[in-house]
């Protein structure tokens, strides 16, 4: 039996080829789409490749048309919050516009089934935590307002078009790495508070800087849901057979429901790397809400989704294996 072709938008980035990866491990046959702006073609475990921009409606419709795609799975975006807040057109044009051209040219190329790579910034401060996703999405900065465009996007896209349907899945702090070390984070300039922790830790940085001390958290930190992108990618396997069995269009959260706090990140950092990381306090990043974590019963319920590796230094741990690998990689391979 021919593999069922899925395209993978962004599959070279972070989270996109653990997806990829696991795609190959059940039996699909992934089509990376990227322009390798921020991914690697190191990280591409299994599929094809296909160097393209989103924003390229006829590259995207001749690759629908040669690979007979019918399911989209679209994480081709920029993702650091304080980048977006000083520079918000690239974030509109990229996350919003782009996106846009991305999803009109489904549509009219027969996509039946798409999932969104969306995030908990959309949320804002919300007034309950853990948010549901029936929380307002009140989002304070770019980087989120221009995912709930993207949202509302679908939202409205799904209702015009019963052929098409999609899943947006708000990721929460995803960290960690394949448990193989295979791929990992692999950014020039990180800005994930785990991989930066990691990094200082191998003398990258003199010091890690912590955002804030003066929050209305126990601590004074900031607190966020962390979860394993291991985890993470089972929520897209499974929210990929839910469109294609139900053709029902929704919204999930994907997190565990706990937070930890910077400063317990950073503690557990120095536990699992046995290296006393230097950390700083500095003022606040703008677009930075005090706590966020997910209230992920719904996606546990409608698609069975079991988290396997809620365990903060586990998470930390797969990361600094992979951190440590990329380090010989890079003495290696100067």
């Amino acid at each position: 039996m021919r593999k069922e072709n899925i395209l993978v938008t962004g599959g070279a980035g972070y989270i996109g080829s653990h997806i990829v990866r696991d795609l190959g491990v059940y039996g699909y046959n992934p089509i990376i789409y990227d322009n390798l702006s921020t991914g690697n073609k190191e990280n591409i475990l299994c599929g094809e490749f296909n160097l393209g921009d989103i924003g390229d409606s006829d590259r995207v419709k001749d690759t629908i048309r040669e690979y007979d795609i019918k399911s989209v799975i679209h994480f081709a975006a920029f993702i650091v919050v304080s980048e977006s807040v000083s520079q918000p057109f690239k974030y509109y044009e990229n996350n919003s516009f782009r996106s846009f051209q991305l999803i009109k040219t489904c549509v009219e190329n027969g996509i039946e089934n798409f999932v969104f790579s969306s995030t908990a910034a959309v949320y804002g401060i919300p007034d309950q935590i853990p948010v549901p996703e029936t929380a307002l999405m009140n989002p304070i900065n770019p980087y989120g307002k221009s995912k709930v465009v993207t949202e509302m996007l679908l939202e409205d896209v799904s209702i015009a078009y019963p052929h098409f349907n999609y899943i947006a899945l708000r990721y929460f702090n995803v960290a960690g790495a394949d448990k193989q070390s295979r791929i990992g984070q692999n950014y020039k300039n990180p800005t994930h508070l785990v991989t930066l922790a990691l990094r200082t830790a191998l003398g990258d940085y003199p010091q890690l800087q912590v955002f804030g001390c003066d929050y209305a958290t126990p601590d004074k930190t900031a607190i966020r849901d962390y979860i394993h992108i291991d985890d993470l990618s089972n929520a897209h396997l499974l929210a990929l057979e839910y469109l294609k069995s139900n053709h029902m269009s929704r919204v999930f959260n994907c997190g565990y429901g706990t937070g930890c706090s910077v400063l317990e990140v950073v503690n557990a950092a120095r536990e699992v790397t046995g290296i006393d990381i230097k950390a700083v306090t500095t003022s606040r990043r703008p677009g930075d809400p005090p706590a966020l974590t997910a209230d992920s019963r719904l996606i546990q319920k409608e698609l069975g989704w079991k988290p396997q590796f809620n365990n903060l230094h586990y998470i930390i741990k797969t990361a600094w294996d992979w951190e440590l690998k990329l380090k010989k990689i890079k003495e290696t391979n100067p």
